[in-house]
């Protein structure tokens, strides 16, 4: 974010700031200069991108509502890069890698704001059917996930951060001398780094954009480069908060507007602004204060003062003088004994290369985290995407932490999860501990996993990948069905057995789309015409897309079982394509319409439907037809985002079908009163409420809702539900009894 007013302050009260530059000037000038101040080698001029900056700009396909138009995004990022290496400018892509817990708060309250404009997003959907406007625009789910991959495939330079993103681009561009960082925070402009470019005020097809003068700014405002963090502190920015800095900015303009009796007729931040500056000027610290970065004079708090102290270190870069006041991060070492010091360094290896996903964070530092998801809060039956894929990041944790161990769970360190979805808070994280998992071929050690080779070990690989998401009897589909398909029908058979309100539509919804993408070029994805939209089928994309992400950091924690390129939604999925597939599924159309009437693809689709069928069947796992209403211009419920009439049929038939016929919300609020649900005296049990957060069973880990899956097991016996034992996120059990030993 920057820091707060500083952005409007340069572009309205400072335009000579403010530099129209040419990047293929830049560029030719930057290699020159470095050719009279060395004789060797000199490589190309490397522009270093904040990509979290980028991707509301990326991102310019026309739909987003639906699950991404990847296909589409990626022939733009491949336009984009082309128009900088066509001008022989190197790019250097940086991504956050990390939430650092100092900027926790800042996050959460970024989170709970874009929920806001997300449960406008859906009014407007099942109000009008139809996308909403720019004002409520919202980027596709796991965007930020993915675009790395995306990069990377295209031959670039990409890096996740394991600290404050900003930080080391700033770091990175000093260090290598780059010509410039291109983004849009602020915080560049803070650092004594390489020059400021912004990403919003540039023009791709002539490479024009607008420099931020650091320099400049700063004889207009009268401070040095050297006092530019303690101004960004005091106005405020992601470590130091706006509001705790109030008091110094009132006294701050008081001063100013003493000094100058003139009134001022500028915008009320540019005051602010300039009075801080005059602030921070007139206390300038004496040579021996400034080893302590803050003037004496300063009147704050000492709390306060530690707090501006840890916000100016943010900004100081190697070199620096004061740079050894710089905390670094190390990972916890509560977790080096779960794993091989190998095992450590791979993690963190291919978390910088942007080659992995999920494992770092809960290696390294026992946390993970998701952003906001398109998921309509006023929707009572379909899960929030959090919870869905919760059993399998238990198993994913169990699988990074507890392979080859004694299979005991009680030990293991819990994993803290800040995941957004409607209804939670974000207060605290939640905590969630590692299921372990049980490979039938064997137990092998994450390290055997992750870097021996053979056929041998590319079977465990492939088992410890399937049974992450129960879905191990598809083994022998490898090398039968391409590695997209088989990972697209794991994850909608995985879907089938936790969502138990999916529909026998929603499942030809989801496997058409998986079979029909590949005759789909990017011309005819853009030209599907959707006659109306429907909010259920926006959430089921953004599900299926969280999905993959899942299935990426499966993949990653198994030591690649299959290629990552297979699980790239741009070989998998498309929004437009499966919300057409989903209007047409519960319009009743013949599969044959469904699947484009090509034979191939229908041969395919019945394949995978009978396997998924038969697992269904063995699960006990009955999967119905509720077939909704999708005509044209009619309009939508507030609860389901479907036309009153079917939808209050549709209801009806789900009541009589759910226990009590609660919804997923009702259930977890009733599973907080029941009593008979848990057996204490188990050692899961006391495992999985020690740290008083989440669990899911061990012995209820490969499970779907109330359903067996061991059929040696009683057949009513609760499996899969979700709990909390709060009582903030639970699902209800339909039997009063505790599970079957």
């Amino acid at each position: 974010m920057g820091v707060k007013g500083l952005q409007s302050f340069v572009e309205r009260c400072c335009p000579e700031a403010c530099v129209t530059v040419n990047l293929r000037d830049m560029a030719r000038q930057h290699v020159t200069k470095n050719q009279q101040r060395c004789s060797s080698n000199i490589t190309s001029p490397t522009l270093v991108v904040d990509g979290m900056s980028c991707l509301c700009h990326w991102y310019s396909c026309m739909n987003w509502v639906c699950g991404g138009q990847w296909t589409e995004y990626m022939e733009v990022l491949k336009k984009w890069v082309e128009a900088f290496t066509s001008a022989g400018i190197k790019l250097v892509f940086f991504f956050d890698g990390v939430v650092e817990e100092q900027k926790r708060p800042e996050w959460v309250k970024r989170r709970l704001r874009v929920n806001k404009d997300i449960i406008k997003i859906f009014n407007h959907i099942k109000q009008h059917g139809e996308q909403p406007g720019q004002q409520f625009s919202c980027l596709p789910s796991a965007l930020a996930t993915f675009t790395p991959f995306a990069l990377r495939s295209l031959g670039q330079d990409v890096f996740c951060s394991v600290r404050e993103a900003d930080y080391e681009i700033a770091s990175y561009a000093c260090c290598h001398g780059s010509m410039g960082i291109l983004g849009q925070d602020t915080d560049f402009i803070i650092y004594d780094s390489a020059p400021y470019l912004s990403v919003a005020k540039l023009r791709i097809n002539g490479l024009t954009t607008v420099m931020y003068d650091r320099q400049r700014l700063c004889r207009n405002i009268g401070l040095s480069v050297t006092q530019l963090p303690l101004l960004a502190c005091l106005l405020g920015n992601d470590v130091v908060s706006e509001e705790l800095m109030q008091h110094i900015r009132s006294s701050a303009v008081a001063a100013y507007r003493r000094t100058n009796p003139a009134p001022y007729s500028g915008p009320p931040q540019g005051e602010v602004v300039l009075a801080v500056a005059q602030f921070v000027s007139s206390s300038s610290a004496s040579a021996e204060e400034e080893t302590g970065l803050i003037p004496h004079s300063l009147n704050v708090a000492s709390s306060q003062r530690l707090l501006l102290k840890k916000g100016i270190c943010s900004y100081l870069l190697p070199g620096h003088k004061d740079y050894e006041l710089v905390g670094i991060s190390v990972p916890p070492s509560a977790f080096e004994k779960y794993v091989s010091p190998e095992i450590l360094k791979a993690c963190r290896e291919k978390h910088v290369a942007a080659e992995g996903f999920m494992v770092y964070s809960v290696v390294c530092a026992g946390v993970t985290e998701c952003s906001n998801s398109l998921e309509d809060e006023e929707d009572e039956e379909l899960l929030p995407q959090a919870l869905v894929f919760k059993p399998c990041r238990q198993r994913i944790y169990g699988l990074l932490l507890l392979l080859g161990k004694d299979g005991s769970s009680v030990d293991a360190p819990a994993i803290r999860e800040w995941f957004v979805f409607p209804g939670n808070p974000l207060k605290e994280a939640d905590t969630v501990h590692p299921v372990p998992i049980n490979i039938p071929c064997g137990q092998p050690s994450l390290d055997l996993l992750w870097f021996n080779s053979g056929p041998e070990v590319s079977a465990l690989r492939l088992a410890a990948f399937l049974t992450v998401f129960d879905c191990l009897h598809y083994s022998d589909l490898h090398g039968e069905i391409g590695d997209s398909l088989l990972a697209a029908l794991c994850l909608v058979t995985y879907i089938v057995l936790q969502v138990e309100t999916l529909s026998e539509e929603d499942v030809d919804a989801y496997l058409s789309q998986a079979v029909c993408l590949r005759l789909k070029s990017p011309l005819e994805l853009r030209q599907i015409e959707l006659p109306v939209l429907s909010s259920r089928a926006v959430q089921l994309g953004s599900l299926y897309v969280r999905g993959l992400s899942h299935l990426l950091g499966a993949n990653n924690a198994s030591g690649c079982a299959l290629p990552s390129a297979a699980l790239m939604p741009w070989h998998g999925f498309d929004g437009r394509l499966f919300h057409s597939k989903y209007l047409l599924a519960h319009s009743g159309a013949e599969k044959s319409e469904l699947l484009d009437r090509d034979m191939f693809s229908l041969s395919q689709f019945v394949q995978l439907k009978e396997k998924l069928l038969e697992t269904c069947r063995k699960r006990g796992r009955i999967l119905q037809s509720r077939p909704r209403e999708t005509q044209k211009n009619l309009r939508y419920s507030n609860t389901s985002g479907f036309p009153s009439g079917a939808d209050q049929a549709w209801r009806g038939e789900t009541r009589r079908d759910l226990q009590h016929g609660q919804t997923w919300r009702q259930r977890e609020a009733a599973c907080g009163e029941q009593s008979g649900y848990e057996n204490p005296e188990t050692p899961q049990w006391r495992a999985d409420h020690r740290g008083g957060g989440q669990s899911f069973h061990s012995h209820r880990s490969n499970s779907y809702e109330g359903r067996p899956l061991n059929r040696n097991r009683h057949p009513k016996q609760n499996r899969g539900r979700l709990h909390h034992n709060r009582g903030r996120y639970q699902l209800a059990p339909r039997w009063q009894h505790p599970p079957a030993p």
